[in-house]
């Protein structure tokens, strides 16, 4: 079995190495992801030891475990915040073999203006031809997640004190084929995309969840991945500007079309639109904030209606550093409002918010074949 870590001629950056938990034929060489210390206090003396209690510890956590109510609530909060604020999905496709330098004759004004935004962008971000260097990526980072409770009516929400620290690795190659692991005060969740699927599963959930065309993370368009980001705003308009940190900036806003809406949606549930909105500093060209709207319809069996779940993410992306020639962002926080309504039940309010900073950022990874991002065998669209 050969390791991913393998780099040419660069030192390697993979401290410690760390099991597989949830998969016996998965790969050995699963990267340590860089937890809080005080998650681990109690664990054990040395990291190796911990890293060991901790997978014994996980494996332990059998399905009938799971049926404990406060395990369960626990492990369900958890889950709730690594899918919806660690590991969104973005229902926009990147397409690479997009030309950035496509005629802009035949745009309108607002379609022109947004493919210049986007080349000053690029230029900002270390030019086309350093992106295009890359092939693909390993990223190292830490999060904070914190969370209220839902609210009722309009009353007025506080986020909680109770915060939760983990961190993440995530590995990309040439942007539809990626993986990220993610884990928070003990519970972990996979996703990944193999160019054909995408899927997410967590710690005490072995049924995958898997539907429509592979879509790229959020994550990668918060200021870690320019060549998706400059794809899928170069289809973009701009609507105006904004002051954004004291910085002036330019709007672009893209909204996902109908048959991408149609093709994520299931049968018990509809996305009526999900659109995006990038901020882009007018003195140094750099995107400053991501933001993202999108509307859920979920269809019930009572005579109620429907009930509604809009969300709302918006990411303030700040610290940029060049790696290898190309400008990344290296930390930032992400705003997360959850409306949940319907004609009968009474509305629902929630907020959370994730800060996360990256550690280390490392491009064109030897060895990382495109066999690396297969699902497991049972991940398989059923």
């Amino acid at each position: 079995m050969h390791s991913h870590a393998h780099k040419n001629n660069k030192q390697n950056f993979m401290r410690k190495l760390c099991p597989n938990f949830y998969r016996e034929d998965g790969l050995e060489t699963v990267l340590e992801v860089p937890i809080p210390e005080e998650m681990f206090a109690s664990m054990g003396s040395n990291v190796a030891l911990r890293w060991q209690n901790m997978a014994t510890w996980m494996k332990a956590q059998t399905s009938d475990k799971w049926s404990s109510p406060a395990i369960a609530r626990r492990y369900n909060e958890l889950s709730f915040l690594l899918y919806f604020v660690g590991s969104p999905l973005i229902p926009l496709q990147v397409q690479l073999d997009h030309s950035i330098n496509r005629p802009i004759k035949h745009s309108s004004i607002e379609a022109s203006t947004a493919k210049y935004i986007v080349q000053q962008y690029i230029a900002a971000t270390g030019g086309q031809a350093a992106i295009n260097a890359v092939n693909s990526m390993c990223a190292i980072g830490q999060v904070k997640i914190s969370a209220s409770d839902f609210h009722q009516g309009d009353q007025s929400v506080k986020v909680s004190n109770t915060e939760e620290k983990g961190g993440f690795v995530l590995w990309q190659k040439n942007p539809g084929f990626w993986n990220l692991e993610l884990l928070i005060s003990g519970c972990k969740v996979i996703s990944g995309s193999n160019g054909e699927i995408s899927w997410r599963q967590s710690s005490n959930q072995q049924r995958p969840i898997s539907k429509g065309p592979p879509r790229p993370l959020r994550r990668f368009l918060q200021g870690l991945d320019p060549r998706s980001t400059a794809n899928l705003f170069i289809d973009a308009v701009c609507i105006g500007e904004k002051i954004i940190n004291d910085e002036d900036c330019f709007i672009l806003k893209l909204d996902a079309n109908q048959a991408l809406l149609e093709a994520q949606s299931g049968p018990k549930y509809e996305i009526i639109h999900h659109t995006v909105w990038g901020y882009f500093s007018q003195r140094s060209g750099l995107m400053v904030k991501f933001e993202d709207s999108r509307l859920l319809t979920v269809k019930t069996n009572k005579d109620d209606g429907d009930v509604f779940w809009e969300t709302s993410m918006e990411s303030v992306i700040e610290d940029y550093k060049y790696v290898d020639g190309v400008n990344i962002a290296h930390s930032g926080k992400t705003f997360v409002t959850v409306f949940r309504y319907g004609e009968q039940s009474a509305n629902h309010k929630r907020e959370l918010e994730e800060s996360w900073k990256i550690e280390e950022v490392d491009f064109n990874i030897w060895g990382l074949n495109t066999e690396f991002f297969m699902p497991p065998s049972d991940f398989k669209e059923k």
